[in-house]
């Protein structure tokens, strides 16, 4: 397994985002109204974009402000790239692997099973072919959208159960809630799939709809209460090493923004990348400390089932390739992940605890 997240996004985007800022008398005013797909109040999935909508004032002088909708109070979030498009919004705030069923090619824009973790993904979007491919896949669709990604986090749990899974034959007949590629890749192993939104998934629990669910970080699974009902947590999260989240601009409303603004809106996206991921790091150990302590146990998936899980995201790989465009873009993800190889093997250091 690849060494945990070692992102290396810097605090230079945040000074971009500050030089980009010009005097309030020569920039336009905007105001960008944001459906988000995520509650504001859950710690890097939805409190990055509320940190963007707090900084774009102040960078631009109040030239440039963002008013962020909860999920379903202005469009439900299965909606709002349509909105977006259509001009009945500004912008919006998801993640691609919402659209895989329109784009196919959308949930590698999102999360890659068994793929990069943070830094390398974040090397890939912006000094690879990513976000020109990013930006590519919703021209060729028709959707008319500038994208910029707004935040990214590392790691998710691999889900929680009811009961211990020792073998593959544990997941067969089970009911889960999952998200995006990693979906496919269980179905592949006799598991019935289904995307809830976050603030049904502890209901379904309870009631029995479903038994067990992936969501997110242990410190977003925490406020939503799985540990109440499902004692077992898996990791590492294979399917997600890492997430990305999108701005969707609608481009005419882009094409009138001021080009100051244009910049200090995709500079302070930039410095939201930094911000989301250090602040996801820095709340998992407490959490998961704290679930522990209270009957959670933590569980490492074997190597066994590891080996499960990446023979079935290959068969699906192969399934999924079949779309021109998702096999162009994995093609070239998978290109750059080789050459990275050469530099993880030898840069890295692996954990080594000290001595006491």
């Amino acid at each position: 397994m690849r060494k945990f997240a070692r992102t290396a996004v810097t605090a230079v985007a945040l000074t971009a985002a500050v030089s980009a800022t010009l005097p309030a008398s020569a920039a336009e005013k905007t105001l960008l109204k944001t459906p988000i797909a995520f509650g504001s109040h859950l710690p890097a999935l939805g409190t990055p974009i509320k940190w963007v909508s707090e900084q774009l004032p102040i960078m631009s002088n109040n030239k440039l402000k963002m008013k962020i909708y909860e999920p379903n109070k202005l469009v439900a979030p299965p909606e709002i790239l349509g909105a977006v498009s259509s001009g009945k919004v500004n912008s919006g705030y998801a993640t691609a692997g919402y659209w895989q069923g329109k784009m196919p090619a959308a949930a590698l824009f999102s999360a890659v099973p068994f793929g990069p973790e943070a830094g390398e993904y974040l090397a890939w979007m912006y000094y690879g072919n990513g976000l020109k491919l990013y930006q590519e896949m919703y021209d060729n669709s028709g959707y008319n959208v500038k994208v910029l990604p707004c935040a990214i986090i590392s790691p998710e749990t691999s889900g929680w159960f009811k009961k211990p899974i020792n073998s593959p034959e544990d997941l067969k007949g089970l009911n889960m809630r999952f998200f995006g590629l990693g979906a496919s890749v269980m179905e592949k192993l006799g598991v019935s799939t289904s995307q809830l939104p976050g603030g049904e998934i502890f209901g379904a629990l309870e009631k029995g709809a479903i038994d067990a669910s992936e969501f997110s970080q242990p410190a977003i699974d925490k406020l939503l209460g799985f540990h109440k009902i499902a004692k077992y947590n898996y990791f590492p999260g294979w399917h997600q090493q890492s997430t990305v989240f999108e701005l969707l601009v609608n481009k005419d409303a882009w094409a009138k923004m001021s080009t100051s603004n244009q910049a200090i809106l995709e500079n302070t996206c930039k410095a939201s990348m930094t911000n989301s991921i250090a602040e996801g790091e820095a709340m998992q150990f407490d959490v998961m400390a704290k679930a522990q302590e209270n009957g959670v146990e933590i569980r490492y998936w074997s190597d066994e089932m590891l080996a499960v899980f990446k023979g079935a995201w290959d068969e699906v790989v192969v399934e999924k390739n079949k779309d021109a465009f998702f096999n162009k873009v994995y093609t070239d993800l998978t290109s750059f992940r080789d050459g990275y190889d050469l530099w993880e093997a030898h840069a890295f250091l692996p954990r080594i605890k000290p001595a006491k």
